[in-house]
């Protein structure tokens, strides 16, 4: 007589992931992946002088040309703002979340088996219409987790503005050695904020769980911790000034002091060759001029609070008041979202810990895709509130299979249990918001998988080297402005071949 053995019960959101073929977390990256350490907090208060460095449009009394020297009145630099989210342990994403095909894109369907292994059972299998859901322009399976939170934080017409692409890309599992992280190379294609460059809600290199390529980091631009609204609020300190003085007279004053500080700088001679000491006086007057900007924009810091922005909480907010205070994923996401889409930073990282899910059943993994996808979805719908465009990455370090036994808890939804980690299975994603329409696809996926559901190493330059994945990404933010003809220059030494081979790696064409 058979005698099924039950299923392990599943894990709330937050609760940690424990396998009995892992060894114990050692690592900063192992306690994240399996949910055994959140972000810790810390509360970013920089001093004035070390945000003189910091672009955002000047006071009206500076004139045009300081303003252009000092690249004052960019916010964003004018690109696209830029948000990925990083599902440290190794999330499903290809299959029972995104679809992905074989060479014939995302409809020309895998086998069987493949599904199975992908976690759908052959009762829902995409090759039926009812489990095809392509209401982001991109296809999903209808019972993606993923879509399931993007669709309860977003409107239907924040959704009908949204297209994106699946790329099948091998990662290896469970390592912080993958250099998945964009961020530094789209800050090198232009990408910049008012405040901060880059932001990230780990204080690691590259703002987030998994590495950022070698050859892109830019010690000048580390990403600065956010991941929380605290965080955002101490980024800017205007000093005492604007407690003696109403914020317009302080404006004026650091306007006079900046003026008089240029005269005398005139007068002075650094002794060093004319190149270098042009260079410092621009940095000193353009310090001043910075600094009489801060107090411009910025004399209450409360317009950077996630907390105070009713398009983000409250109740006409994508979060209720009781939600967000009781959500640190939320808090995490709105916090860098609003930084991001208004241009005070130019990208931003939101990792996510806890997706090393293969404990033996559906559901927990189940409820922390649909936790992923509520943060991606309220990206996508704060960037429709502010009728601004952005581009939505979503990566992990590896993903996982299943041995197609099913668990048919309310949670597990009749899928595949996921058993174990497999890096033949997976991809990355990303979706594209575009106020002024739906972009049209020149493709929705890039590379593809073998009909078993491993991914075609050959498909791509990106299918099995993740720093080709990340050049990948990179050329298609450029597609998005128009500049994928720059590409060769801005990142020498890429490994995408010639301009032909790159134009078979662009999803999109221009939309700025």
């Amino acid at each position: 007589m058979f005698i099924r053995k039950p299923l392990k019960r599943p894990l709330a959101n937050g609760e940690p992931l424990l396998h009995d073929n892992h060894s114990r977390p050692r690592t900063r990256r192992e306690f994240i992946a399996q949910g055994l350490r959140a972000g810790t907090a810390t509360v970013v208060g920089a001093s004035m002088f070390s945000l003189f460095a910091n672009p955002r449009m000047a006071a009206a009394e500076l004139s045009q040309q300081l303003k252009d020297e000092c690249k004052i009145g960019r916010p964003g630099a004018g690109k696209i703002p830029f948000i990925c989210f990083d599902l440290a342990g190794g999330a499903n994403i290809a299959g029972s979340n995104v679809l992905m095909g074989k060479s014939g894109g995302q409809m020309d369907f895998l086998s069987t088996a493949g599904y199975n292994k992908l976690g759908l059972p052959g009762d829902m299998l995409p090759n039926d219409p009812a489990f095809v859901n392509t209401e982001l322009g991109l296809a999903f399976h209808s019972d993606s987790g993923f879509l399931r939170g993007i669709k309860q934080s977003t409107r239907t017409l924040t959704r009908a503005g949204t297209n994106g692409a699946i790329i099948a890309a091998r990662s290896e599992n469970d390592t912080g050695n993958n250099p998945h992280n964009p961020m530094y190379g789209i800050h090198k294609a232009g990408a910049d904020g008012s405040l901060l460059s880059l932001i990230g809600s780990q204080s690691t290199q590259s703002g987030g769980n998994s590495m950022a390529p070698m050859s892109l980091i830019d010690p000048k631009v580390r990403p600065t911790k956010i991941d929380r609204p605290s965080d955002a609020k101490g980024l800017v300190d205007v000093g005492d000034l604007t407690a003696i003085l109403n914020q317009e007279d302080a404006v004026s004053v650091m306007e006079a002091v900046q003026r008089i500080s240029d005269a005398k700088m005139n007068r002075v001679s650094t002794g060093l060759d004319s190149g270098a000491e042009t260079e410092i006086k621009k940095l000193v007057r353009c310090g001043y001029a910075k600094s009489a900007d801060l107090i411009d924009q910025y004399g209450d810091p409360a317009i950077l609070d996630p907390d105070k922005d009713d398009q983000i909480v409250g109740d006409t907010g994508i979060f209720s008041q009781e939600e967000f205070n009781n959500n640190r994923e939320f808090q995490k996401t709105a916090s860098v979202m609003k930084l991001v889409v208004n241009g005070y930073a130019g990208a931003g990282t939101v990792t996510m810990g806890g997706y090393d899910y293969h404990t033996g059943e559906r559901a927990t993994g189940e409820r922390r895709d649909e936790l992923a996808g509520r943060c991606m979805g309220a990206c996508l719908e704060y960037a429709a509130r502010m009728n601004t465009p952005l581009m939505l990455y979503v990566f992990s370090d590896g993903s996982v299979s299943s041995n197609g036994t099913l668990d048919d808890s309310e949670d597990g939804r009749g899928k595949g249990v996921w058993t174990g980690d497999n890096q033949q299975t997976a991809a990355s994603f990303f979706l594209v918001y575009n106020p002024n329409g739906r972009p049209t696809p020149i493709r929705n996926q890039i590379g593809f998988m073998r009909a078993d559901a491993s991914v075609e190493t050959a498909s791509s330059p990106a299918a099995n080297n993740v720093n080709q994945l990340v050049q990948t990404v990179l050329l298609n933010y450029m597609a998005l402005h128009g500049e994928q003809g720059d590409f060769a220059s801005k990142f020498l030494g890429h490994g995408l071949g010639n301009t032909a081979s790159q134009d078979r790696l662009i999803a999109f064409p221009n939309i700025v």
